[in-house]
Formats: structure tokens, C-alpha cells, sequence
């Protein structure tokens, strides 16, 4: 028996350096040929491939179990390393200047055919990939990706020890305080009628860690919110937590930018420059109609409300003479090229998401050197209008202008959609650009028509601006927050803030949220009491780990970046979870099943 514990090397590792050398390496068979009698085998792990050749005249007995070879075998190799014939050498493989002459073959296990092949890319149907995720895990770019989450995680660990933090765990089993996700509930044996919450987030008790003066405190950390999924989102995730004490946002955008900095030159070899620009929340939703823009490509969105109101068009009287009513645009440089076809189909997808329309015209050199609009509204527009609109949007020939009118909230909504899907369908998003930006002087609270209420736009913990302390009760919609997101490449990949240490400002706060004292006390008693002795000013931030890592690896799905994740419906095709627990396991929670739902009749264990 080959001593398989005792391997040598990787496969992808068995490089010209090792020519002349005896090696041992082990792995599954990721294909066989055979080639006049001659056998071939590409030999995968994690590390890569490498090509090992059987003879059998040299080695007869290696060649016979060569023979036997399938595709996932799972195989242990003692060869020597020679350069490949000349002429055969494989410039895309970084082993493809060598191969493994076999001299001993063993079979470690035998493989059922693969549900799908084991490939870097794979028509298969993503149901059956995470059913048989053992399988599909064994991919390379799957793999990459894993192992890049790890370095990733590695840098973070190493800049954050150097920094001084200190790496405490938070508890998993918590209690429930939803204010905004569902929690996911935990019921408690040993204590009927009452539950645990799984932790959206470790927010409360990293501030009583600072508040316990810890001073620096770090954790990647899993959350866990029972919410509806999208590409970007799971049930349970991890995410860099930290928090400091005696700081300001400038202490904290500073660190986290000399850990972005650190991660990007680790895993790409990339100089990012630092500061960050700052953009904020006002010039955010102004010029991008979104809090988390991609300013990689131009596109910037227009107010051109001045000379609307100027036009006898009623599509843009009726949104002006509506509250918030604004007409804004975007001007697509060389845009007029697009075909009616082209329009119609924004049109029609603007529409989904719930516009009217999509008004537009094209820009055409007039006479006299003057500019002229065609096609679409351009009947609406006199020279006069025409000469304001291009001055304040800088349009010229050859360019197409889009509008989108209404309510300030709804037309930021259409345009951003609308900037980012012309960007795509235009390939204007350069490649291998990392754009990193901050948002920040976000509003502190957001009013709701539906309940007239406010409500806190990051969480109540937030602390406002100095500056905006003493009219918190006097006019709390105009207060802005000490509050940040940083963004990547038009995804936000975390958020935080200065948090409110002085207990009579969280109560101020609480009472602009129409949260009464007895609800203060059921959700946050232990931070109540905490701010009764001595907390010091801090605060901190979350980034995504997930989304951080789908986004270094280039992947369109945070489902590619996780070993083992769930479905848009929340399910593991795997494990079958969720799934129904006994009778005898409910009883034993004191909980009962309704609306049709059925126990299992399977026993525990």
C-alpha cells in the first residue's frame, strides 16, 4: 500500500523546479486518456492539475490499475517528474511544462459517474449543484474562492492585530429586539413559552464591550436574519465587526481604509489609493439616485426641474405640481445610436419596476450651429428650451437624453436603475477598476407617511451630529447622523457609526421613535443600565464578508462564495433542511404545530 499520508507536494505545485525528482502526490482523477496503449491521467486538487503518464512497458503494474481509472476516482500517484516532450508542453497550465512518469498507482476509493461534470464552468441547474454541493465544491473556481475567503480573512486578523484590537466572541443565543429583519427564534426547554433569538448583528454587545473597556474589540462573526433572499443575501452570514472607543468617523473610515488597502494588496496585488473620496448622502442620491453609487463609469443624473417648468408638457406639469415632484435626466453620450427596439425595451423594464414611461429625445446638430432634439418629445421642446436644456446637462450631438418625472424618491429610483442598466447593456464599466467610496452625513431618522412616524435610518443607536444635538426634538427630520457606508463598485459592503453614549440622547431618540419607556426597558434594559456608569464615546462598523468576497472573486452570486449555502427559498438541497422535528421533540418545547403543519415520524437520533 503507497503511503498516501506521506504526499510531497500539491498537484498544482509540481512545477520544472521539481524535474528529476520522485514524488508522491494523491487527488481525483479529473480525466483519462488513453493513447496507443500509453495511459493518461489529469491528477486535480485543490492546488491544480498535473499530468501523470503510465507506460506499460516501464511500469506494467501501475499501467493495469491506470487501466481501471475513471472520471473522481480518488487516487494516490509515486512518479518522477520529467519535462514534457518538446512540442507538448501546455502553456495555460502552470504545470504544463512537466509530467509525473507513474511508477506506483493505488486506488484510495471509487466514484459513482458525477451528477455533472467537474469543471470551471457548468450548464447544470443550481438546485442540483447545492444538492450535490460535496461535488460541486471540487470545481476550481469553487475552491478558489473558498481559499480566497480564508486569505481574505487571514489579512483582516493579521491588520486588526497590529492595530491593537482585540478578537472577543458575542453570544449566539440572545434576545429578540427585531427592528427591522425577522430574528430567527430559538425555544427554550428549559424555560417553556420563552426563546433565544439568533444575532442579526453583535451591535449592543460590542458596545458593551467598549462600555467594559475593552477599548478595540474585532470578531468575524455569523448573523443571522430571517429575511426574503436576493443574489446578495443569505440567512445566515458573516460579517467583520469592530468597534473603538474614543473615536470619531474620521478614526474609523481611516482603519477600515488601511484594511481595504491591506486585503486588496494581499489577494490581487493591487494599490488602492487612500483617503476614500466622501460623498455625501444628499450628493449621493442628487448625482446617482442611489446611496451607494458605482463611480466607475459617468452617467451622472441631472435636475432640469428649472427648465420643465418653463415647457407646456403636461407629463412634466403634473409631476412639478406634485409633492417632492421633480423631472431629472440622464444624458447618454453617443447614445443616439440606440434603436427604437433599444428604447422600447428600457422602456417596458422601467416600467416593471413602476414608471409611467421613459421619456427621451436625441441630440442633432441644427442649423446655424444650433442644437435640435428629435424623436420622442422633442415636439415639446422650443429652441429656446432646447438651448437651456443642453446648457444645464451639457448634452451635445449624437447624445440621447432620458427623463423621469415624479416624486423625488420615485424618479431617484428610475434613474439609478436606469444608470446602471445602461452602463451594463453599453459596456461602459471598465474592467479591473476598484472604486472604493464612502457615503456618509446620512439623515437620521426617515418619516412614513403609511404610520406618521419616524423611524431610524440605520439603527437608534446612531449618534446625530454635534451640530444637530440641540434640535433633535425641535426638527428631527433635518438632523444628520454620524453615520458611514463604504461601497464597492456600486455595492455597499458595510456600514456604521459614532454610537450615542450620553443616556439623555438615547432617550431623546427613543422618544422621537414613539418608543415608550416600558418598551425601552423589555428591549434594552442592559444597555440602558450600562449608560448609567461611565461609557465612553465610541463607535464602529460591519462590513459584509460575503459580499466583500463575491465581489474579489468577480462572482455575480454570494451562493458561489459560501461552502454550504441556501436557496432563494431558504432551503439546503444537501441536508434537506429545514425540516419537520418529532412529536416527541415538540413536546418536549412545549410547542404545537398549526395551519396543517405535520410533525416527522422519525425519532430523534
Amino acid at each position: 500500500m503507497l503511503p498516501y499520508h506521506e504526499r510531497t507536494c500539491y498537484c498544482g505545485e509540481v512545477t520544472e523546479a521539481l524535474a528529476g525528482q520522485r514524488v508522491t502526490l494523491t487527488g481525483w482523477v479529473h480525466n483519462r486518456r488513453d493513447h496507443g496503449g500509453m495511459v493518461f491521467i489529469d491528477l486535480r486538487d485543490r492546488e491544480g492539475l498535473v499530468q501523470c503518464k503510465f507506460n506499460p512497458e516501464t511500469d506494467p503494474e501501475a499501467h493495469a490499475v491506470a487501466g481501471r481509472l475513471r472520471s473522481e476516482f480518488c487516487i494516490v500517484v509515486e512518479g518522477d517528474v520529467a519535462p514534457r516532450p518538446e512540442g507538448l508542453a501546455n502553456p495555460n497550465l502552470k504545470t504544463g511544462a512537466i509530467e509525473v512518469n507513474g511508477r506506483k498507482l493505488e486506488i484510495l476509493s471509487e466514484s459513482a459517474t458525477p451528477k455533472f461534470p467537474i469543471e470551471d464552468e457548468v450548464d447544470t441547474n443550481e438546485e442540483l449543484r447545492l444538492q450535490y454541493r460535496f461535488l460541486d465544491l471540487r470545481r476550481p473556481p469553487m475552491q478558489h474562492a473558498l481559499i480566497l475567503r480564508h486569505r481574505i480573512a487571514k489579512a483582516i486578523r493579521d491588520y486588526f492585530d497590529r492595530e491593537g484590537f482585540i478578537e472577543i466572541e458575542t453570544p449566539f443565543l440572545t434576545k429578540s429586539t427585531p427592528e427591522g429583519a425577522r430574528d430567527f427564534l430559538v425555544p427554550s426547554r428549559v424555560q417553556p413559552g420563552t426563546f433565544y433569538a439568533l444575532p442579526q448583528s453583535p451591535q449592543l454587545f460590542k458596545q458593551l464591550l467598549m462600555m467594559s473597556g475593552f477599548d478595540k474589540y474585532v470578531q468575524i462573526v455569523r448573523c443571522f436574519r430571517d429575511e426574503d433572499l436576493r443574489a446578495d443575501r443569505q440567512p445566515e452570514f458573516t460579517q467583520l465587526d469592530m468597534e473603538m472607543s474614543f473615536v470619531q468617523p474620521e478614526n474609523v473610515l481611516e482603519c477600515i481604509e488601511g484594511l481595504m488597502k491591506e486585503v486588496m494588496q494581499a489577494t490581487h496585488g493591487v494599490e488602492i489609493p487612500t483617503p476614500f473620496p466622501r460623498l455625501s448622502y444628499a450628493d449621493a442620491m442628487r448625482d446617482y439616485g442611489i446611496d451607494r453609487p458605482d463611480t466607475r463609469y459617468e452617467l451622472k443624473i441631472k435636475d432640469v426641474s428649472d427648465v420643465a417648468r418653463t415647457m407646456d408638457f403636461k407629463v412634466f406639469a403634473d409631476a412639478l405640481a406634485g409633492k417632492d415632484g421633480c423631472v431629472r435626466c440622464i444624458v447618454v453620450p453617443g447614445g443616439a445610436d440606440m434603436t427604437r427596439k433599444e428604447t422600447d425595451t428600457l422602456t417596458e423594464d422601467l416600467k416593471g419596476i413602476g414608471a409611467g414611461g421613459l421619456p427621451l429625445v436625441k441630440v442633432a446638430a441644427g442649423d446655424g450651429g444650433q442644437l435640435a432634439f428629435q424623436t420622442g418629445i422633442a415636439k415639446f421642446f422650443t429652441p429656446e428650451t432646447t438651448g437651456a436644456l443642453c446648457a444645464a446637462t451639457g448634452a451635445g450631438p449624437n447624445d440621447i437624453i432620458f427623463f423621469a418625472t415624479g416624486a423625488e424618491a420615485d424618479v431617484c429610483k428610475y434613474l439609478s436603475w436606469l444608470r446602471e442598466t445602461i452602463a451594463k447593456r453599453r459596456n461602459l464599466i471598465p474592467e479591473g477598476k476598484w472604486n472604493f467610496l464612502w457615503v456618509v452625513d446620512f439623515p437620521m431618522f426617515q418619516w412614513d407617511e403609511e404610520t406618521q412616524r419616524y423611524y431610524a435610518v440605520h439603527h437608534p443607536f446612531t449618534a446625530p451630529r454635534d451640530e444637530d444635538v440641540e434640535r433633535l426634538e425641535s426638527d428631527p427630520g433635518a438632523c444628520r447622523a454620524k453615520a458611514y457606508d463604504v461601497v464597492l463598485n456600486g455595492i455597499e459592503l458595510g456600514g456604521g457609526s459614532i454610537r450615542i453614549h450620553r443616556s439623555d440622547v438615547q432617550e431623546k431618540v427613543f422618544n422621537i421613535l414613539q418608543m415608550s419607556r416600558e418598551e425601552q426597558m423589555l428591549k434594552f434594559r442592559f444597555l440602558l443600565e450600562a449608560l448609567k456608569y461611565g461609557p465612553p464615546p465610541h463607535g464602529g462598523i460591519a462590513l459584509g464578508l460575503d459580499r466583500m468576497v463575491m465581489l474579489l472573486t468577480g462572482r455575480n452570486n454570494i451562493r458561489d462564495v459560501f461552502s454550504f449555502p441556501k436557496t432563494q427559498r431558504a432551503s439546503c438541497p444537501l441536508t434537506e433542511a429545514p425540516s419537520a422535528v418529532s412529536q416527541e421533540q415538540l413536546d418536549e418545547l412545549g410547542l404545537r404545530l398549526v395551519g396543517g403543519a405535520k410533525p416527522s415520524d422519525k425519532q430523534p437520533g
